[in-house]
């Protein structure tokens, strides 16, 4: 339990209402297979309208917090849960046609919920606190998402794929339910509008604090990078004579490894500079991809995904961390708005420009990916000398490491005199 000393009551009742979302959120997994199945869709028809759905959960995403800055994250939160929900349930009764409006309404709004989320759990704790309770809550969400997509299979195979989108529309609303339940509606940070007139605009924060743009730009080179484990590293490894099979136990190494290392690391590492946290696991993910440029193997791909799941480790709670840190109160939505935008970036742009790259010129395609994700590894590296004035001298963690305190004091002396 000393790994989740200083994580609020409320961040734990959150991460376990983000474990029961995951559970239920499993139509994703299969909507390509339902599209192309039930409702008699083209390969190509089928990728056009999930690519159209995964723009509104990237929309969602990037405005999500946008909208708690102004009206409450709670507020956004149970909205978008609610729609979500309402949305799901209903549609399996939907002609084909409509689809092409409701399913990014659905997704939509499902982004709107992950980046109130993660607002909420950022204004639940003090700065220099965070990087444990981003990691609970990510540590449940892949929680359920192991339980999720073999329930969604049993419940596929038993009934039909429409009960998949029901069961996880009425899982959607039991956790608006029970968010609305567990957060207070009233004189919270949970329920309070940040933003205030007069507030310094957005832009203008950023580039008082030039290492968070710098920490985006990277995060979505490397979610482009990184998620191509979900689209042409399956078709590179059949290619290979590895199967289906194989590839669902490469998936398993990635989340069984996340679930055991994750938490015990962030502890571990909670005093350590957080940018240089970030900046090695980007070049770990970058190194794993490399891997492949050596071979095809069993043994390379496993390699390949040890890297690569370290890597993961290494960035996404402490970049999540980071920039909340990072982000005045008045904008705390929107910062993780940001930075929620830019780490699902890769689920738009993967597919396509990594499926176009592999098909012109297979060889390439790992190459480019180490080089980009490495580079976006340095970038966050060489970020760390960016000056911030007016911050606060603490880090993600508990604090500065002693050396960049005495530093960080004797610049602090520099500038007073």
């Amino acid at each position: 339990m000393g790994m989740l000393r200083g994580v609020p009551r409320t961040v734990r009742l959150l991460a376990f209402g983000a474990f029961i979302n995951s559970v239920v959120s499993f139509t994703f997994v299969y909507l390509f297979v339902y599209l192309t199945g039930p409702r008699g869709l083209s390969v190509a028809q089928a990728g056009v309208l999930t690519g159209i759905g995964g723009a509104g959960l990237l929309a969602g995403n990037l405005t999500g917090g946008w909208f708690g800055d102004r009206y409450g994250h709670r507020r956004m939160l149970l909205a978008g849960a609610c729609v979500a929900g309402a949305v799901l349930v209903t549609l399996p009764l939907l002609p084909l046609a409509a689809l092409y409006g409701v399913l990014p309404l659905a997704q939509y709004a499902s982004g709107v919920v992950r980046a109130a989320n993660a607002a909420l759990v950022a204004v639940s704790v003090p700065e220099g606190s965070r990087r444990q309770s981003f990691a609970l809550t990510r540590f449940a969400g892949n929680g359920g998402f192991t339980v999720g997509p073999p329930l969604g299979a049993l419940i596929a195979a038993r009934s039909s794929y429409d009960w998949l989108f029901l069961v996880d529309g009425l899982g959607t609303l039991l956790f608006a339910g029970y968010a609305a339940r567990i957060l207070p509606a009233r004189g919270t940070a949970h329920s309070r509008p940040a933003h205030r007139p007069g507030s310094p605009g957005l832009w203008s924060e950023l580039r008082a604090r030039p290492a968070v743009p710098v920490l985006l730009a990277a995060i979505v080179c490397v979610d482009l990078v990184y998620r191509q484990q979900y689209s042409t590293l399956p078709v590179f490894l059949a290619d290979h004579g590895l199967g289906t099979q194989f590839y669902g136990w490469l998936i398993a190494v990635n989340g069984g490894v996340i679930l055991c290392l994750e938490l015990p690391a962030v502890h571990a590492l909670r005093d350590r500079a957080p940018l240089s946290i970030v900046g090695t696991g980007l070049l770990l993910v970058g190194a794993g991809y490399a891997v492949l440029i050596a071979g095809a193997g069993a043994l390379f791909a496993v390699t390949m995904m040890c890297s690569l799941t370290l890597g993961e480790i290494l960035y996404k709670t402490t970049a999540t961390a980071y920039v909340a840190d990072q982000a005045p109160a008045h904008a705390q939505g929107r910062f993780q708005s940001l930075y929620a935008g830019a780490s699902i970036s890769g689920q738009v742009l993967a597919p396509p420009l990594g499926g176009a790259l592999y098909t012109a010129a297979p060889a390439l395609l790992w190459p480019a990916c180490a080089v980009l994700a490495c580079g976006a590894g340095v970038a966050v590296l060489a970020a760390r000398g960016l000056r911030e004035p007016g911050r606060p001298l603490r880090t993600t963690g508990g604090g500065l490491p002693r050396s960049e305190l005495k530093r960080a004091l004797a610049d602090r002396k520099g500038e007073r005199s």
